[in-house]
């Protein structure tokens, strides 16, 4: 590549990512989905648009594959154990049998009603099943929804992403001809259960590395927990396991271990998992024909509805109904199971196994996700108030950070006073902190200061907190008891533990 051929990539690049990033503020102020810009945008750009041919569905493949473990990763990070540890069998439920239920009923209903041959069903049916963690994740995020109801979505999303991708992979091989249940069985405990394995070891070995090793800069931190969330996808690929399920249970490990730089390592997953979503959607769009789409409406349609309308409502309704899930409740999950970019790098398998009928299959996946997701996602804020599944106003939780002085056997803890935390009024004195522990300085409406015993804390406080080691632990468990019940929490009986 000549220099002028890499100064015309680069640049094509960044204005890439610079839309992209623009696409977010726009669809936050349309209620549009974001992905549907990306792809609007890679579509703009494409043989359509500006003449850019681009046919290498190998290369999407693969890039998609890799952006939907920085996405994956990002959700695990970001997803708490309290808070899906009680839905976890659901999820798991919903995840697996359900996914199977949908893909089942699906395939039957477009076998019957498109006069397609088996394999074409069942993988549009199997493709389009996988609720999408990028996408879920995005929207439920913005929805003040009940906890059950959240974690339930956010789970689901991040577990059932590889069963899909297995039956899929065994749908395109050789292996087709002689699939059999007792075989798609043994292969997709296998690769779960060696995925699973693959990913908490990995996670262990991170957790030591990162809280026994003082690293230089902080800004290592969040590149070193990335590093390892992904190392278990490789390492799982390559022992015979599902490296979505291994990155996904990294992640979710490092994102509940007590490490340091906690927001940072968060807020640098985030800003990966964009930049994986927008590259991904755009390179998706690229790849899409519009002059092909147009056939691909009817299909679309077809599977869309008796998958959306028939096949999760039935999915859902069986799995959750034996875990106590009421009907409105139900009804949500349903319809919060939003499509995006795991069913079209999906759809590419086909091309690149050079199955018939695997351009159609991409087109109609394509314009199934753009529909029902335009359909789906502005209506969830309306449903979610009309099924009465919002949380009610709720005080933020204390988000405390700390990074660590190996030498001097110190930490430095710093975090916000939220509003509605009842660390507003109380002074200094009346924390109470275990140990040495001290505030060194409070930043208050932009000024910096060192405090006296007699300073009263604010709401929008923002403290730097010198402890040791030892009492680390214990000084975080008192100020989120204070923040939780005030000055005499030990009196109510709030020990400061961590919540959902």
């Amino acid at each position: 590549m000549s220099p002028a051929e890499l100064n015309a990539v680069v640049l094509g690049a960044c204005v890439v990512l610079l839309l992209g990033v623009a696409a977010v503020r726009v669809s936050s102020g349309a209620g549009l989905p974001s992905l549907l810009l990306y792809l609007a945008i890679g579509l703009a750009i494409g043989e359509a648009g500006l003449g850019l041919r681009f046919d290498q569905a190998d290369l999407t493949q693969t890039l998609g594959s890799i952006a939907l473990a920085v996405i994956l990763a990002e959700g695990g990070l970001t997803t708490r154990l309290p808070v899906i540890r009680p839905v976890i069998g659901l999820a798991a439920v919903l995840a697996t049998v359900g996914v199977a239920i949908s893909v089942a009923i699906t395939s039957t209903l477009v076998w019957l009603l498109l006069d397609v041959d088996v394999r074409t069903a069942v993988l549009l049916g199997a493709v389009a099943s996988s609720t999408d963690a990028a996408a879920v994740f995005a929207v439920m995020r913005t929805l003040p929804l009940r906890g059950r109801i959240r974690a339930t979505l956010e789970a689901e999303s991040g577990f059932n992403d590889p069963p899909v991708i297995i039956l899929v992979t065994l749908v395109v091989s050789d292996a087709w001809d002689d699939l059999n249940a007792v075989t798609a069985f043994l292969g997709f405990v296998q690769q779960m259960v060696v995925g699973v394995t693959v990913g908490l070891a990995v996670a262990a070995a991170g957790r030591w590395v990162l809280r026994n090793l003082a690293l230089p800069a902080t800004g290592l931190y969040p590149l070193a927990t990335m590093a390892f969330a992904l190392l278990g996808f490789g390492v799982a690929g390559m022992a015979g396991g599902s490296p979505f399920v291994a990155v996904y249970a990294a992640a979710l490990m490092l994102g509940n271990a007590d490490l340091p730089h906690r927001n940072a390592t968060l807020g640098f997953a985030e800003g990966l998992a964009w930049m994986s979503q927008i590259g991904l959607f755009v390179l998706l769009g690229l790849l899409a024909s519009p002059a092909r789409l147009v056939d691909a409406i009817v299909p679309a349609l077809v599977v869309g509805v008796a998958l959306t309308l028939i096949a999760r409502p039935v999915s859902v309704v069986l799995c959750a109904t034996p875990f106590r899930v009421r009907p409105r409740e139900q009804v949500f999950i349903s319809w919060a199971g939003l499509r995006g970019a795991v069913p079209i790098v999906l759809a590419t398998f086909p091309i690149t196994a050079g199955l018939p009928n695997a351009e159609r299959i991409f087109d109609v996946t394509l314009l199934l996700v753009v529909v029902f997701t335009l359909l789906q996602g502005p209506t969830l804020p309306w449903l979610s108030t009309r099924l009465g599944v919002i949380e009610p106003a709720h005080t933020r939780e204390l988000t405390i950070e700390h990074a660590p002085f190996e030498d001097l056997g110190a930490t430095m803890l710093t975090f916000d006073i939220p509003p509605g935390s009842r660390l507003n009024g109380v002074d200094l004195t009346e924390l109470r902190l275990p140990g040495d522990a001290v505030v060194a300085l409070i930043l208050r409406d932009g000024t910096l200061f060192v405090p006296r015993t007699d300073t009263t804390l604010r709401t929008g406080d923002q403290l730097l907190l010198a402890a040791t080691v030892a009492h680390r632990a214990a000084v975080e468990r008192r100020l989120r008891a204070i923040s939780r019940a005030g000055r005499l929490a030990t009196w109510y009986g709030e020990n400061g533990a961590v919540t959902p």
